[in-house]
């Protein structure tokens, strides 16, 4: 099955540089307008799922009611990671407390390291394809979280856009994430039970 995982649109916190995590600020008016133009480039896929942070609900929403139809679930492993105590605060802020610590490996306590959030977004994933077996599955979901799984996939975290994404072919042992939705490019990651 394909799954299409793709990051929500603008949200307030998006748009005034602020590291969201899991707090839950709303779309900005332009987030909601790039579902929108997401949604009418898309052909009507068969399944819609959001993570359950309202920025994911609200983009996955938005483009099911283009297709006439409804967001299937929100799952919870699809969130953003919990960035401890630098959700809500700006690059700025964070560079003054915690110097030089963005560009390093370096994290605070209560931030949730890249391989929990590949975990848990990787099980999410396997089990819609469980359960939507032959189904063409929209998932909106957030840039560490997309980025997460594809660095687990090939060694390299790819921020991206809002509502940019990658497509997935997921099976029940494997999963190939393709690049852009051009599909152009794959790379295999093998189930590890």
């Amino acid at each position: 099955m394909r799954i299409l995982l793709v990051r929500h649109g603008q949200s307030e916190w998006n748009a005034q540089g602020r590291w969201q995590g899991q707090a839950d600020p709303p779309l900005t008016d332009l987030g909601r307008q790039q579902a929108r133009s997401a949604a009418q480039r898309l052909a009507r896929l068969d399944v819609v799922v959001a993570s359950d942070l309202q920025r994911a609900a609200e983009t996955a929403a938005i483009m099911a009611a283009h297709w006439g139809a409804d967001v299937d679930r929100h799952e919870v492993r699809l969130r953003e990671r919990h960035a401890g105590p630098w959700q809500g605060l700006t690059h700025a802020d964070i560079e003054r407390e915690w110097p030089g610590w963005i560009d390093s490996p370096r994290r605070p306590p209560g931030y949730e390291p890249d391989d929990h959030v590949a975990e848990r977004a990787l099980g999410a994933l396997w089990d819609l394809a469980r359960e939507y077996r032959d189904a063409t599955v929209l998932a909106v979901s957030h840039s560490g979280t997309i980025r997460s799984v594809i660095d687990r996939v090939n060694g390299r975290g790819v921020r991206p856009a809002n509502l940019g994404g990658v497509w997935l072919s997921v099976s029940p042992d494997r999963i190939d994430v393709f690049d852009d939705w051009n599909a152009s490019e794959s790379h295999t990651i093998t189930r590890i039970e």
